[in-house]
């Protein structure tokens, strides 16, 4: 039977949602897809339900392919497996905590590996039973600070989440690729252009780990990419370290005044004015070390102050900064941290001062200090003296000064060579829809997962996660495919297959649109009548282009001729065709 407009839940909107960032989150909203329940929270609507469910389908059909078997975790879950990982306190505020009646603590879960690992010990203890591949499509939970962007970035949100489970590393590798390579079918399936990158693991651990990217100017990631074929997700972008010199025959450092010069670029001007290079070429930025004091709010309450050293031509980049020292909480050091630590003298903070010197101390500040790797030893920069109005020329890394370690912390920039030597990286915008990690055995060992190995031997198993944003991609796909009339979904991911629009007030047009539609559900095809009687055309064309069914057919005043047009939703061409064979010209398709 086909699904009629009349009777249908479904009403679209003529204004755009105030709250609407993103063009996927406008027509979902407009073509009534979903509806907004509170900040990052929707509900699904039936057209939205259907789109939902054939990516899910996809998906499906592929896990299975991949030899994956499917589960379902309740998304309200116990606190005590994630107390044992120890993730309870590591997600901070990004997660909903509660209690029941009784006092007993719970969350909402933002992921299930705990959960699924505890199912597999509870279960299996051979390595005969291994290896094994289980998923399950869920609702995940986390409490973003500022939800936007619709669907793309949501407080909740479903996933497919899969785990594999091993006892040898090799096999580890084999379960790896094999989920590996089922993403890129279910990509290409779904008609998303991806990029894989080297990713950061973040708070889920374990060693290898890569996303898949979709490249769109709405991304919220921003990767690097070289022609020789490495990509990274900035966050995992390695610096190349420049090679250390020799400092034997530099000339000593030297303290000059420069009076009001807290900025890098007032330190410049008055480098070229007042102190000029011997060689005669021109300060620059890059001669300088910038500083930049940070605050670490650690998991038990402890506050650090750290200063990171970084090349003057270059900013922070927050998000690197917050990988290096998660799962600390960082923000820029306060007027109060500075008070707290009057040995950071604001705007000439440096590594070395000359008081330190003298008495033989290592650090200038006494706080920890981190550098970029580009600060290698041997070479030279101009940096504060830790006196204000004052910096210090010819400052030489590993002479005059030690470092506490290197950070990756500055932005990358287009031009920067990638770490395997395969060119200059360009940078670019993307969104996630996938992540593979290999966890290794991380939660397997704090949550006691073992199997007795062929020598009767217990072994720690050893665990891949896999992760796909399925409403994430349902957004994406929304953004992609549309103009300015509505959405044009992809015939994989369409909530019908047909869309036929009965039109005007001859009766024999909608007698016409009810045959053709019965027919073409009669060969397989879901369909989706427009019914609705003294409902003008133009109203409901419009309806049908912000839906977006990718095939139209139009049932009017061609139908005395027994002609209907089959309306082309993505070219915008109309062709007529005879009543009589439009089944068997949309079932070819």
């Amino acid at each position: 039977m086909p699904t009629r407009l009349t009777n249908f839940f479904l009403r679209t909107l003529r204004e755009d949602p105030s709250d609407a960032e993103v063009t996927s989150h406008r027509l979902l909203v407009r073509a009534g897809y979903i509806r907004r329940q509170a900040p990052g929270v929707f509900a699904w609507l039936p057209l939205g339900l259907r789109v939902k469910a054939k990516i899910e389908a996809i998906i499906r059909e592929e896990m299975e392919a991949a030899g994956a078997h499917e589960v379902h975790f309740p998304a309200l879950l116990p606190r005590e497996p994630y107390e044992l990982s120890n993730r309870w306190t590591e997600y901070g505020d990004g997660i909903f905590r509660l209690q029941d009646r009784k006092g007993a603590d719970y969350l909402l879960a933002p992921t299930h590996e705990e959960v699924f690992t505890l199912l597999v010990k509870d279960l299996y203890s051979s390595y005969k039973d291994l290896p094994l591949s289980i998923y399950q499509i869920q609702d995940k939970y986390r409490d973003e600070a500022r939800p936007r962007a619709g669907l793309l970035r949501g407080r909740e949100f479903t996933m497919k989440d899969a785990y594999s489970f091993d006892y040898t590393d090799a096999g580890l590798d084999a379960s790896y690729q094999s989920q590996r390579d089922a993403y890129e079918r279910i990509f290409t399936r779904l008609g998303l252009e991806y990029v894989i990158v080297q990713a950061d693991a973040g708070a889920m651990g374990g060693s290898r780990s890569e996303e898949f990217l979709h490249p769109t100017l709405v991304g919220e990631d921003t990767f690097v990419r070289s022609a020789g074929g490495y990509a990274a997700n900035v966050e995992a972008y390695v610096t190349t370290a420049p090679p250390t010199r020799s400092y034997e025959h530099l000339t000593p450092l030297e303290v000059l005044d420069t009076p009001d010069t807290p900025t890098i670029q007032t330190l410049v001007d008055r480098a070229n004015s007042a102190h000029p290079r011997p060689d005669g070429r021109a300060w620059t930025a890059a001669d300088t070390l910038k500083n930049v004091v940070l605050a670490l709010d650690h998991l038990d309450g402890y506050r650090e102050i750290v200063v990171v050293g970084i090349p003057g031509d270059r900013e922070i980049d927050m998000k690197r900064v917050e990988v290096a020292f998660a799962p600390a909480e960082i923000e820029t050091a306060t007027e109060a941290d500075f008070e707290a630590n009057p040995t950071l003298v604001k705007g000439y903070i440096g590594p070395w001062s000359e008081q330190g010197a003298i008495l033989g101390e290592e650090s200038a500040t006494g706080i920890r200090y981190l550098t970029d790797a580009r600060i290698s030893d041997g070479s030279g920069w101009i940096t504060g003296a830790n006196e204000h109005g004052r910096h210090v020329f010819g400052l030489v890394a590993g002479r005059d000064f030690a470092t506490d370690g290197t950070i990756e912390a500055a932005e990358v920039r287009a031009g920067d060579p990638a770490p395997d030597g395969s060119g200059p990286v360009e940078l670019a915008r993307g969104m996630e829809i996938g992540h593979v990690f290999q966890l290794g055995r991380k939660y397997a060992d704090v949550l006691g997962l073992k199997v007795l190995d062929e020598n009767g031997k217990l072994v720690t198993v050893t665990m891949g996660s896999y992760g796909i944003g399925v409403t994430r991609i349902l957004a994406i796909i929304a953004e992609g495919n549309n103009d300015d009339k509505g959405l044009i979904w992809p015939a994989s991911v369409a909530p019908f297959d047909v869309h036929v629009v009965a039109t005007g007030k001859d009766e024999a047009a909608f007698a016409a649109g009810e045959a053709v539609s019965a027919s073409l559900e009669a060969a397989g095809l879901s369909v989706l009548y427009d019914d609705r009687p003294k409902v003008s055309p133009g109203v409901k064309f419009g309806d049908a282009e912000l839906i977006g069914i990718p095939t139209i057919v139009i049932a009017g005043r061609g139908v005395s001729e027994g002609i209907v047009e089959v309306w082309n939703r993505a070219t915008g061409e109309r062709t007529p065709v005879a009543i009589s064979e439009v089944v068997e010209a949309l079932a070819a398709r």
